[in-house]
């Protein structure tokens, strides 16, 4: 079973979340004292170790899934479903079920069973029964509480450097393919983008269909290049209203002035670098507000001056005067960002400022 990328972010009695491992997709087959490992697709896995501790265990069938990671030397299979138990298939049972069989196996490292995320009323640093702030454990309460000011699961696991959480359906089957049933949610960076131009909804959509965002590069500060494509994650900002202190288009002179740095006075003769659309994130109130207010500032030629992969249907323009908070997994090669979506409206921010951090 194969977990879809998810943009949204959701808590609910419905969901339950695990976190998500940055490693090597297995599935493990055990019959008798033989076992077989597979990556996804289906091809053979020498890992010995692996193999041994699997073929210990108190059943003589067994199909496992789970993914292999190596953290500081150590080799551990961490395993989060079961789809064969002694002769029974185990994909049509709920999820909690499957879990149960999983913790009767009483996996040894390098086996691990992938524990279940929740959010805790009241904790104190460690164990099911603490109860002060909210925090999130792991279901057996075998996990440290980590004491956040939130309780979502995709906060917790940014702060603690994974890749993300998955969102699984409680109830649910495990299924050969692609599911929303299982849905992934990885962690993202956030930093500030201008708008530039906007393209008509399509649909039952109404306001705008998507942003299209950028930012600006000095001459004396070129952009970043970092090999991972990933920049400092930003704090984010849920402010409401977009930035009215900037109220004149670049090509009028103000994108050719000097501004003076910690470092003292730079040439500023800024390009304004087009990064990406942004389509996710909206509520239909917003999608609203922001049409009326990018109607206001439209112009007739794209303000970018660095642009490829500008949408040619349905776009308009606008004076770069509104800032956005965006959250997105990182930079494409080609410089776009990749799966972003609007986390808020900026006031505080002169789209001067906005670079690629």
């Amino acid at each position: 079973m194969a977990a879809t990328l998810t943009q949204e972010r959701f808590t609910g009695p419905e969901w339950s979340f695990e976190r998500k491992f940055d490693g090597i997709r297995l599935l493990a087959y055990k019959k008798g004292k033989q076992v077989e490992l597979f990556s996804r697709n289906r091809l053979p896995q020498n890992l010995p170790a692996v193999a041994q501790a699997i073929s210990t265990l108190d059943h003589d069938q067994l199909i496992l899934d789970g993914e292999i990671t190596w953290g500081r030397g150590q080799l551990a299979y961490h395993v989060f479903d079961i789809m064969w138990i002694d002769g029974r298939e185990a994909m049509s049972l709920p999820l909690e079920e499957r879990r149960r069989l999983l913790r009767e196996l009483n996996l040894k490292p390098p086996l691990i069973q992938v524990v279940e995320l929740r959010v805790s009323e009241p904790g104190a640093v460690r164990g099911p029964r603490a109860s002060s702030s909210r925090g999130v454990q792991d279901a057996t309460g075998s996990s440290d509480i980590l004491a956040l000011h939130h309780n979502f699961p995709w906060e917790y696991a940014r702060a603690r450097g994974w890749e993300g959480v998955i969102a699984k359906l409680r109830g649910s089957i495990y299924e050969q393919r692609r599911s929303r049933n299982w849905l992934k949610m990885k962690c993202e960076l956030a930093q500030e983008f201008v708008v530039g131009g906007f393209t008509d909804p399509q649909g039952k959509r109404v306001g705008l269909g998507a942003l299209l965002v950028g930012y600006y590069e000095y001459a004396s500060e070129p952009a970043s290049s970092s090999p991972s494509g990933r920049g400092r994650v930003r704090e984010r900002s849920l402010a409401s209203r977009a930035s009215e202190n900037f109220s004149s288009h670049p090509a009028e002179g103000e994108r050719r002035s000097s501004e003076t740095s910690e470092g003292g006075s730079r040439s500023v003769k800024p390009d304004f670098v087009f990064a990406g659309k942004i389509g996710t994130g909206f509520n239909n109130q917003l999608l609203i507000d922001l049409r009326r207010q990018l109607d206001a500032l439209e112009i007739d030629k794209p303000p970018f001056t660095k642009a490829v992969g500008l949408p040619r249907l349905r776009a308009h323009w606008v004076r770069p005067q509104i800032v956005v908070q965006v959250g997105f997994i990182q930079w494409t090669k080609h410089n776009k960002l990749r799966h972003p979506r609007l986390l808020g409206v900026r006031h505080d921010k002169d789209p001067r400022e906005v670079v690629r951090e």
